[in-house]
């Protein structure tokens, strides 16, 4: 099944729908919540009615997909994202609204997601930090991924030089395997001493 809901003790880990316009903009919206993502905030109801049919709905169409809205079970109303790409990377991503920081939302969402990834069968799961931003870091740390490598990259479409960690978690054992293609793909490279 594409997207399973989920429930942890504090939360509920649903699909996005269309009634989750509002909230989706008020994740999204936010100038410090997207300083270290890829996209620009959105700026109307409308660019996020179209980033929700986009970038949500278009993947519920897919046969397998982790695209997630964290809910407080309290109210069921999106006050954040975590995602796993279904690219060779499973690069898990997350987002949450900044009046939500520090209470260990996202570790306790992403922790649930891969749960659900390791029964589902994938094989492991990366995930990036901007250097800059060293708290997103923590968070894959708490998962149990370790830091593989650093790396350069032209980020799109913000069109700025970004350097990010890599981290890695082998949900199947294989310990040794190692995602190599931001590593072979970027001509400034380097692994820290972290």
């Amino acid at each position: 099944m594409n997207t399973p809901t989920l429930t942890t003790e504090r939360l509920i880990l649903r699909r996005f729908t269309e009634e989750d316009l509002s909230a989706l903009f008020d994740i999204y919206r936010d100038e410090e919540v997207n300083t270290f993502l890829p996209w620009f905030p959105l700026q109307t109801l409308e660019e996020a009615r179209a980033f929700y049919e986009t970038r949500f709905a278009s993947n519920y169409q897919r046969e397998k997909g982790y695209d997630y809205a964290i809910c407080l079970k309290e109210d069921n109303v999106p006050i954040g994202y975590v995602n796993v790409s279904m690219e060779e990377s499973y690069d898990l991503g997350y987002g949450l609204r900044k009046e939500f920081w520090h209470r260990g939302i996202v570790t306790e969402a992403c922790r649930a997601v891969v749960e659900q990834l390791r029964r589902d069968g994938i094989p492991y799961i990366t995930a990036t930090h901007d250097v800059q931003n060293p708290r997103s870091g923590e968070v894959m740390k708490k998962l149990g991924m370790r830091y593989q490598y650093s790396y350069e990259e032209q980020w799109q479409p913000k069109d700025r030089a970004v350097v990010f960690r890599m981290y890695q978690l082998n949900l199947d054992g294989d310990e040794d395997r190692v995602y190599r293609k931001y590593w072979n793909n970027s001509k400034v490279r380097f692994v820290e001493d972290i």
